[in-house]
C-alpha cells in the first residue's frame, strides 16, 4: 500500500433502531442522528517517538559527568583543613562538582544524531 494513503473501514449500522431505545426514549422527540458510515484511518502513525530518548553520546557525556561530580566530592573530603575549610573543601572541590553539573546539563539538552 502507497504511503500516506487511507484505510476505509466500514462501521457496522445497526438494522432495528427501536429494538435498542428504552421505551422512555421511544415516544421523545429528539431527532435521531445515523451514525457515520465509514470511518478514516491512517496507514501511518502520528507520532514519531523513538524508543530510547537519548543518544549513545549523550549516555556517555552523562556517565563523565556523574564521574566529575563524583571526583569533586572526592576531592572535597581531601581538604586536611578543620571542617573542610581549605582550599580544596571551599574551593576546588565545589567547582569541579558544578563543572560536573553543567556536563550533565549539555548531555540532557544535546540533540542526538539520527
Amino acid at each position: 500500500m502507497a504511503k500516506g494513503k487511507s484505510l476505509m473501514t466500514p462501521v457496522p449500522s445497526r438494522t432495528d433502531k427501536t429494538a435498542a431505545r428504552p421505551a422512555s426514549a421511544a415516544a421523545s422527540p429528539v431527532a435521531e442522528v445515523a451514525p457515520a458510515e465509514e470511518r478514516v484511518v491512517s496507514a501511518t502513525p502520528k507520532s514519531t517517538v523513538s524508543a530510547m530518548p537519548f543518544g549513545a553520546a549523550n549516555y556517555r557525556l552523562m556517565a563523565i559527568g556523574l564521574a566529575v561530580i563524583l571526583a569533586g566530592f572526592f576531592i572535597m573530603t581531601l581538604d586536611k583543613e578543620e571542617f573542610g575549610f581549605g582550599f580544596l573543601g571551599l574551593t576546588l572541590g565545589p567547582l569541579v562538582v558544578l563543572s560536573g553539573f553543567i556536563i550533565e546539563f549539555f548531555a540532557i539538552l544535546k540533540n542526538p544524531k539520527a
